[in-house]
């Protein structure tokens, strides 16, 4: 194709075709990301994974009524299933039955596992979003105030960062959620899942604070910005309208990454009995419940463990496959 323009004839260079001989001049660059993405096929498979597990969770109430016929928290230590006692005289709770009922087996209190394991799935993948929601909301607020505005802002919002950030975030979410977890904040309760969901969020603000504010630093620079500047714009708007647009790249590669590391702090301070509290399941909770027979009944922690990796694992491969896409220097063959 050749574009006549007066007696001139100019043909386009070659970046403006693909390999199947459309052009993709005028591609914005997340459609351009979301090509990348769709040919790599990996990432998809353990999106699929990912969408799967979480599918299953969700439908937790639905396999709790209507096949295993028990909840979540339903003790039956006397019950019997196919001859066998749930939890035999000697405290050791059946394993695995590969039925409808005690799918997985049961723990020590004779509670179905599967039942649990769906429940704990659903309360480890709630509290990992709303943790997530908060790093998002106020690691992106902090790192754009801090790096447009500097001075006074910040010197206020960057120890504070920088306090947090000189933490181990396994230390101070143990410290935080033990002393949390008798009080509560406020109205909510400390058995509620929303406060090892706050820990988690505030834990992990700097994580991406400190980066948005890098960005801000830069950008607040730039010709367009200047620009904006000149014009008028207030502070908010060139934030909002100019900033955050620019750094959005940067936030999308954070959210698996802060969604996976939320999910797997979760498992660890309930696992060390700071983080979800008694009668609410979660991965980390059911893991310890079973470390004390991991000898006699190995599923009791093998189970919800492999379920704790394989989200885990999707979710960081799925980011992983986020970010080369983002990356404008990947060298991925696109076709439309």
């Amino acid at each position: 194709m050749v574009h006549i323009g007066g007696d001139a004839a100019v043909a386009p260079g070659p970046e403006a075709w693909t390999d199947g001989g459309r052009p993709t001049v005028g591609i914005g660059p997340y459609r351009l990301a979301l090509r990348r993405l769709r040919r790599n096929k990996v990432a998809l498979l353990f999106l699929g994974v990912f969408v799967a597990l979480v599918l299953v969770c969700l439908l937790a109430p639905v396999y709790s009524s209507s096949i295993a016929h028990t909840g979540p928290n339903a003790e039956n230590i006397t019950g019997q299933v196919s001859g066998k006692d749930i939890v035999s005289p000697s405290g050791v709770p059946i394993g695995p039955t590969w039925q409808s009922h005690y799918l997985f087996g049961a723990d020590t209190n004779g509670r179905d596992l599967a039942v649990r394991l769906l429940y704990g799935g659903r309360t480890s993948l709630e509290i990992g979003a709303i943790a997530t929601a908060i790093i998002i909301i106020f690691g992106t607020l902090f790192g754009l105030l801090a790096g447009y505005f500097r001075g006074f802002v910040d010197m206020l919002l960057r120890p504070f960062m920088e306090l947090i950030w000189s933490f181990p975030p396994v230390v101070l979410g143990v410290a935080v959620g033990t002393a949390l977890a008798f009080g509560g904040i406020g109205p909510i309760k400390g058995n509620s899942i929303l406060i090892p969901a706050f820990i988690i969020g505030v834990i992990y603000i700097p994580y991406l604070g400190k980066p948005i504010r890098g960005e801000a630093l830069r950008l607040r620079e730039q010709d367009f910005v200047d620009a904006a500047r000149v014009q008028g714009m207030s502070p908010w708007r060139i934030m909002l309208t100019e900033i955050l647009p620019n750094a959005a790249s940067t936030i999308i590669v954070f959210v698996p990454m802060m969604l996976a590391n939320a999910i797997l702090l979760e498992a660890y301070l309930s696992f060390l009995g700071a983080g979800v509290q008694p009668p609410n399941a979660s991965w980390g909770t059911l893991i310890s419940d079973g470390l004390d027979l991991i000898s006699t009944t190995p599923t009791l922690s093998l189970i919800p463990g492999a379920m704790l990796v394989l989200t885990v694992l999707s979710i960081n491969i799925l980011g992983d496959g986020v970010r080369d896409a983002l990356d404008p220097r990947a060298q991925v063959r696109i076709k439309t």
